[in-house]
This record gives C-alpha cells, structure tokens and sequence, in this order.
C-alpha cells in the first residue's frame, strides 16, 4: 500500500483523468458554430460528432470495467489516457467531417477506459473514513466538469479556434500520465482466470449503444413513425422517408441484446467461466438499490442543465460563454460539496447524504422553475444554481460510496462498469424525456400566445416550428427575420416576446418534470441502508492490496 501523502497525491491526478473526460463530453456543445464554419458540416454530420463519442463511451463503460480487474486497473486507465489525448491530437487536427467523427468515436473509447477504472481504484486505494472523503473528491469533480466544459469550450473558440477545445488535452493528459505513474499503486483481482468473456462485451456494446442512441434520439427522428424533417443517415445509407422509424428497431435491438446478455453471463457463470458481469453483484442489497436510485436520480440531475443554456442565450439574450459562465454557479457548489462530503464522512450515513443531496437538488431546480421570466436576470438563478451543485456533488459522491461499499474487491472494476452505465442510461433517459416535455410544452405555450395575437394559422405553424425546431435559437433574430417579410414592426415585437415567453414556460415546465425524476430518486434513496458500512472484511481488504 503506498504512503498516505501518495495516495492523496495520487487521487488529485485521479479527480484530474475523471476531468478530461467529463469535460470532453460537454466541450463542444458551444463550439459546433465554429466548427460548421471550419469545416462545413451538414446538420447530421454535427450531431454525429456529439452522438458518436457519447455511444461508444456508454456501450463500452462495462468492457473496461470488467476488464480493469483482470489486467489492472491503473494500466487499463493509462491506455485510456493515451488513447484519449492520441484521439484529441487526431479532432484537434481534423479538416473534414469524416475524420472528426472518427476521431471522436476513438475518443469514447478512451474515455470508456478512464471513467470506471478511476473508480475502482478510488474504491481499492482508501478505506473507512478516506474512502468518503475521496469519493467526496471524485463525485464533486464530475458534477462540477458538467458546468466547466462550455465556458471552456466558450473561451477556447472566442479567443484562440475551436481545435484548442481538443488539443488542451495534450498537456494536461501527459501531465495527468506522469502523476499517475508515480503517485498510483496498481491494483487488480488476484487470480483472476477463466478467460476473457468476448461474447459477453459484444452483446453489452449491442446493447447499451442502441438503447442510449434510441433514447436521446427518439425526439428526433420519430419514437415511432419517421420525422419527415430529420431523416436518420450514416455516411451514403439513408434511412426511408415514410413508416417506421429507426428508434423502435434501435430499441428492440436493445432489449433483444439484453435479453441475450443476461442469458450468455448466467449461462457462463453457471460454468465457472469468466464473465463480463457478475449478476450475483445485483443479490447485494446496497449494489442493487444504489444502482437503482443512481438511475432514477440520474435521469433528473441533468435536466437543470439541459434547459437553462438555451434559456440563457435565446431568452435573456446572453453569449454562450456568458451563459457558461453562469453554469460556473453550479460548478462552484459542487466543489463545496467536497468538503463537505469529507467533513461528513464518518459522522452521517452515507444514504442520508445521499438524501440530503438530492433534497438540495429538488430545491434548486424547483426554485429556477418558481423565479424564471422572460424578465429575470442570471443573479435571480444565481443561488438555486450553487445549491442544485451542491446537491450534485454530495448526492454523486455519497451514493456512489453506498453502491460500491459491499462490492467485492475483485470485482470493482466490473461494479463501476456497472453503475456508471446505468447513471449514463438514466441520463439518456432523462434527456430524451425532459427535452421532450421543454419543446412540447413550449410549442403547446406558443401556439395559445399567437393565438391570442391573431396570428393567422398557417403563418403560426411556421413560427412555431422554426422556434421550436431551433430550440429557441431564432428567437433574438425574429423582429429582423419578419419585419423582412413586412411584418409590422410592433406585431414582430409582439411575436417575439410571445416566443421567448413559451420558451420560458418550456424550460419551467422541464424543471418541474426533472424535480418530479429526483422526488422518486428521493424515494428510492430510503431503500438504501441508514448505518454506516462497518469495515471491509479481513479477505476483502487483503485482496484489495495493490499488486506491482
């Protein structure tokens, strides 16, 4: 075991690798108009950009995990590093379209590799009390790199260019490297055998790819019958323009592969084979019940985030780094919530911690529901914004303590595979719900507003699906846009207002839904155990030793 200061010093470049990765998934939502412009992309090719990297990093989070075990755990992670910065070097330098998506989708591969592995070695490198208090670190960081990566993204393409959005890996991921080498012992399971489970990473990857996709997706391109306005196409393969559309076969592929899956691990496990997931983890109370509520919690804490940047930008009228900035509230209570999980830790059970995070989410994203207008300014949002970071940060750090405390020491590679992949279906999940219900209901808003404004209706479908279909984007440009078609200027005014005013209600109405996903997180927390874990059994914490 490595000297307490090491494993301290080892943990900063730890939180440093989760960093990279969570703000590489977050980058380039402000930097898609410099890259349009850059490289003239089409409107599939910039949500494949986005879409490739974040499918491949959920299918394979599990793969790695698993495979974590085996190899070791630090190793695994170090590839992905290189891997990762390898990949940014690749996007940074990218002059088309086809080369950026490949480049991102190497980047999902990489990234898959760094999130469970630093987990698990949170998770083998402290016990007792530390092990809070770095789990405090850990969940703080990823909930505060949610809110840095548009203000990064925001000031690299403002005052440098948009490939600095990639190429700011390189240094920072040779300096994570060398920290990692000399301040993170290798840990791994001991006699770990049984061959490695292909057909099981397979049928994962076939799997989690098409649920996540079909999830985020569905809105787009039709939950049942196709989008006429967004077809689905991959490279020259187009999908057809009328019947079925390409979600329900996304999603029956996945419950297929799920099917598939449960029955390839229980079939191999029943052989003593090795597997990629030990489904005897789910017999474990506090795996099984934190994972549930990690889910469900997961599917609201982003949608405070969703909503409020278009928000920002297309109704109160600011930049996107402004707006990023604003987020950086956010950010802020997440790290405050760091001590505060570590000054917690031993003092207060985990799931009451748990509770009281996500309370203090329900109470943020509510409050910004309650105080939203077209009339409010950032400082009104301010303050709900560093409680719902606060609650973020306490709430993913403290349930991730409660999911992984029972969890054998050699197989904590294959439960941070486990738990992370299920947060990231629960935001999947929650995206595709709550921005369903932000354009519905804004629509829904706008359509009784123009109505009220005798707006013929032919001319109110065009404005509502061009507000709609923009996510807000052409409401600061509408009093130009229709007094170019000779709209009275006072009528355009109106127009506009009434526009904002439906976003408003869109976004208030998305709040509410995203508090209703962490009131039944909320309740899911109280199946979690109320005392402290006592101390890991001699066995388990023998083979936690780490292993040179």
């Amino acid at each position: 075991m490595a000297s307490s200061r090491s494993r301290w010093i080892g943990l900063l470049f730890i939180s440093l690798a989760i960093s990279l990765v969570i703000i590489d998934g977050t980058i380039v939502n402000t930097i898609f108009p410099e890259i349009i412009s850059g490289l003239g992309l089409t409107s599939t090719e910039v949500q494949w950009v986005q879409e490739s990297y974040v499918l491949i990093f959920a299918a394979t989070l599990l793969i790695w995990g698993s495979l974590a075990d085996r190899f070791g755990r630090r190793l695994v992670l170090l590839i992905g590093i290189v891997i990762f910065v390898a990949a940014s070097v690749w996007a940074g330098s990218a002059d088309s379209a086809e080369s950026l998506i490949l480049a991102r989708v190497i980047q999902g591969f990489g990234g898959a590799m760094v999130l469970p592995t630093t987990l698990s070695l949170v998770n083998a490198n402290f016990q007792g009390k530390e092990r809070g208090i770095a789990f405090a670190v850990w969940g703080s960081t990823i909930g505060g790199m949610v809110a840095v990566g548009p203000v990064l993204g925001g000031w690299l393409a403002t005052d440098f260019t948009w490939r600095w959005a990639f190429l700011i890996n390189v240094p920072l991921g040779l300096l994570i490297f060398g920290g990692l080498v000399l301040y993170v012992t290798e840990s791994k399971a001991p006699g770990a055998k049984q061959g490695i489970d292909w057909v099981g990473a397979l049928l994962s990857m076939v799997l989690f790819g098409p649920l996540v996709f079909g999830l985020i997706e569905g809105r787009v391109y039709g939950w049942w019958l196709v989008n006429p306005q967004s077809n689905f196409q991959v490279g020259t393969l187009m999908w057809p323009a009328e019947g079925i559309s390409v979600i329900p076969l996304s999603l029956g592929i996945a419950v297929v592969a799920g099917v598939a899956f449960v029955w390839w691990e229980t079939r191999r496990a029943r052989n003593n084979q090795g597997v990629l997931l030990d489904l005897k983890l789910y017999r474990i109370p506090s795996f099984r019940n934190g994972t549930i509520a990690a889910l469900i919690i997961s599917m609201g804490e982003f949608g405070l985030i969703f909503a409020i940047p278009l928000w920002l930008q297309n109704v109160i009228g600011m930049t996107p780094i402004g707006a990023g900035l604003v987020l950086l509230f956010l950010a802020g209570g997440a790290f405050v919530a760091s001590g505060v999980g570590g000054a917690l830790s031993g003092k207060l059970p985990a799931a009451r911690a748990v509770q009281l995070g996500v309370g203090l989410e329900i109470v943020g994203i509510v409050g910004f529901g309650l105080v939203a207008s077209t009339t409010t300014g950032w400082a009104a949002i301010a303050p709900f914004l560093f409680l719902y970071g606060v609650g973020v940060g306490l709430a993913t750090a403290q349930l991730t303590g409660v999911i992984m405390v029972d969890v054998p020491m050699d197989k904590t590679g294959q439960g941070s595979g486990s738990q992370s992949t299920a947060r990231q279906v629960g935001s999947a999940l929650g995206i595709a719900v709550i921005g369903t219900v932000l354009f519905t209901g804004t629509q829904a808003s706008l359509e009784d507003r123009l109505a009220t404004l005798a707006i013929p209706a032919t001319a109110q479908v065009g404005i509502v699906e061009a507000v709609v279909d923009s996510a807000g984007g052409v409401i600061p440009g509408l009093v130009d846009s229709l007094t170019a078609q000779s709209v009275e200027l006072s009528l355009a005014e109106e127009i506009q207002e009434a526009s904002g005013q439906a976003l408003t209600d869109g976004a208030r109405s998305a709040s509410f839904f995203a508090a209703g996903f962490l009131v039944l997180g909320l309740l899911a927390s109280f199946r979690l155990g109320a005392k402290p874990s006592a101390a890991p059994p001699a066995r388990a914490r023998k083979s936690a030793t780490p292993t040179t």
